[in-house]
Formats: structure tokens, C-alpha cells, sequence
């Protein structure tokens, strides 16, 4: 495996009293569908997994990630946890446009990269944390590798495949709009895109005169081209680790998964959802020490997570009251959390 570029990068962020500024490390590697690059933060922590992040459609780990990571209770964790942020192909900042025909990964090959990732690290498990077709590949990752993840944070996944009615919305839906425009109503509920505000103006903007739009375009093909996952509770099937699923309450696929902060709800909601993280980590059996103090306890914000506890009793714990929610099926010994913010 042939590492292709190294380059250190300091992140320019306003810093908090006392904090310095994290430098960053990317890095490319040759894997069987094509090269990748990912850029990895701080440093490996004994017995402690690494943070891996795969962003959504039309975004990279910067554009997808950074109001998360940037936000200040955040710190907590990433000074607990090495950190890895993948692009996905050609979707890294200052990318080629790949050559007119070439064949883009499909969503289960994308998953097939991360081995390659973890091998030239020497990274041997990880916490993934994933948004839409992010989501999807780490959840497609942890069904042929279980025994590398240790726990999954996925952010608005839709689990199935496209059926024969979304293709054909699907299809009409680009005889009268644009790519950009296409995606934008995958990330963005339409209450929030006729709303026009700051933040989807400004991804509006990143999409629209992104120069690799059409790489882009081919990411966009391959995540409506995905597979079923055919996840079932308790079936052949079915997550082994951890779960915590995260949806926003204007969210597009709030039904496929399962409540005030909108479509993407690590972009508008850092807060809550940094908190309802730690949680999950403390579930996990890291940052027992950790104060939790900011999640709100509302009718707009629900986080349930049932834990089976050696292997044989589980407890549930409700922090709050919310509307219904679906679940992605989790198997033990690992448990769900479902968190609307």
C-alpha cells in the first residue's frame, strides 16, 4: 500500500482559553477501488478506538464536520480520542475532476476503502461517525467488520434502497432541477431551503460553484444507487456494536430513521448533539468522569437508550419525552440510542 501525499496542516479556529491549535495530518493511500485521503487529528490514546467521521453528498469532512468538532464542549473528546476524517474520492478540498467515464466507487466499495485506512495507521478500531451517505458506507463497513467498530454515531441514514417510486421521482425530479439543487433537497428539509437562511445560503453557495461538481455528481450517483442494507432486529443481519441515531426534526429522512434543529444537526445543533455524544461514550465505558449539563430536556429533544448488560439483563433510560421514533436494528451485545434534537 503506497501512501501518496503527507501533508501538515494547522487548522486556523478561534481557540478557547488555554486551548492550542491542533495540527492536523493528511494523508492519501492507494486501496483496489482508487486513492483516498483522510486527515487524521491528535494522537493515538492507549486502548482507546479512533474517531472515524464520513461525510454526506455534496460535502466534505470540513464542510460536513467542522461546527461539531469546532464547538466547545467538543473538546472534551477530542482531547480523549485520535480522530480520523475521510473524504470521500475527488470530494477533498482542491480535488481533480476525474477524467469523463471513469467508474466512481459505489457505496459498498467505499466501505471496502477504510481497511486500507486503518491498515496504514495501524488503527485496529474505531467509533465511526457518519451523515446520509456517510452514514450508510460505515454501517455497510461495521456489517463485514464488526470486530473493528466499536460503536456507530449515524447521522439522517436512510438504510434501504431506492424503490421503483423513488426512482421515478427520482427521474422527474431531475428533468426540472439541478444537481445542486438536487442535493441540496437531500441535506435540507423544503421548509428550510424556502426559508433561505444564512447557513443554506452558504451551502447553497459551497455546492453550486463547487469547482469538483462533477465529481460530486458521481458521488450523488452512487449513493441513489445504493443497496438495501436488509438490517433486521435480532436477524442474520444486524449491527453488533453500540448504536446512536441521530435525526433533526425537518431532517429529509426523518421516516427512514426514525427534534428542533432542521435537516443536518451537526451543522445547527453542535450542542446537543456533543452531548447526547458523551453520553453515548459513557455507555461505551469512556469518559465516565465526563459532566453532562447542556441537553435539553424538552418535548423537542428525546434521547431513549436501552444497554444489554452482561449479555443477559438490559435497562432503559429516557432523559426526555419526544415524538415516536424508528430505530436501525442493533444486536447484542451492543445497544441503541436514539437521539431527535
Amino acid at each position: 500500500m503506497a501512501e501518496l501525499q503527507e501533508v501538515q496542516i494547522t487548522e486556523e479556529k478561534p481557540l478557547l482559553p488555554g486551548q492550542t491549535p491542533e495540527t492536523a495530518k493528511t494523508h492519501s493511500v492507494e486501496t483496489p477501488y482508487g486513492s483516498v485521503t483522510f486527515t487524521v487529528y491528535g494522537t493515538p490514546k492507549p486502548k482507546r478506538p479512533a474517531i472515524l467521521t464520513y461525510h454526506d453528498v455534496g460535502l466534505n469532512y470540513k464542510s460536513c464536520f467542522q461546527p461539531l468538532f469546532q464547538f466547545g464542549d467538543m473538546q472534551e473528546i477530542i482531547q480523549n480520542f485520535v480522530r480520523v476524517h475521510v473524504d470521500a474520492p475527488g470530494m477533498e478540498e482542491g480535488a481533480p475532476v476525474f477524467p469523463l467515464g471513469y467508474q466512481y466507487p459505489s457505496l459498498d466499495q467505499l466501505a471496502d476503502m477504510i481497511p486500507c485506512i486503518l491498515q496504514y495507521l495501524n488503527f485496529s478500531t474505531i467509533i465511526g461517525v457518519g451523515v446520509g451517505a456517510g452514514a450508510y458506507i460505515l454501517s455497510r463497513y461495521a456489517l463485514t467488520h464488526p470486530d473493528t467498530v466499536e460503536g456507530l454515531v449515524l447521522i439522517n441514514i436512510d438504510p434501504n434502497a431506492k424503490g421503483w417510486m423513488d426512482w421515478a421521482a427520482h427521474k422527474l425530479t431531475g428533468l426540472t432541477s439541478s444537481i445542486p439543487e438536487m442535493i441540496l433537497g437531500h441535506l435540507f428539509s423544503q421548509e428550510e431551503l424556502s426559508g433561505n437562511s444564512e447557513l443554506i445560503q452558504k451551502y447553497r453557495n459551497i455546492i453550486t460553484h463547487a469547482p469538483n461538481l462533477e465529481n460530486i455528481e458521481l458521488y450523488w450517483n452512487s449513493y441513489n444507487n445504493r443497496r438495501d442494507l436488509n438490517l433486521e432486529r435480532g436477524g442474520a443481519v444486524t449491527l453488533r456494536c453500540p448504536v446512536m441515531l441521530v435525526v433533526g426534526d425537518q431532517a429529509p429522512h426523518e421516516d427512514a430513521v426514525m427534534a428542533d434543529s432542521g435537516g443536518q444537526p451537526q451543522l445547527t445543533q453542535p450542542g446537543k448533539l456533543t452531548e447526547a455524544f458523551k453520553y453515548f461514550l459513557q455507555g461505551m465505558g469512556y469518559m465516565a468522569s465526563s459532566c453532562m449539563t447542556r441537553l435539553s430536556r424538552s418535548r423537542t429533544a428525546s434521547l431513549t437508550s436501552a444497554a444489554s448488560i452482561d449479555g443477559n439483563r438490559s435497562r432503559s433510560r429516557t432523559l426526555s419525552q419526544g415524538s415516536e421514533s424508528g430505530t436501525l436494528p442493533s444486536g447484542p451485545p451492543g445497544h441503541t440510542m436514539e437521539v431527535s434534537c
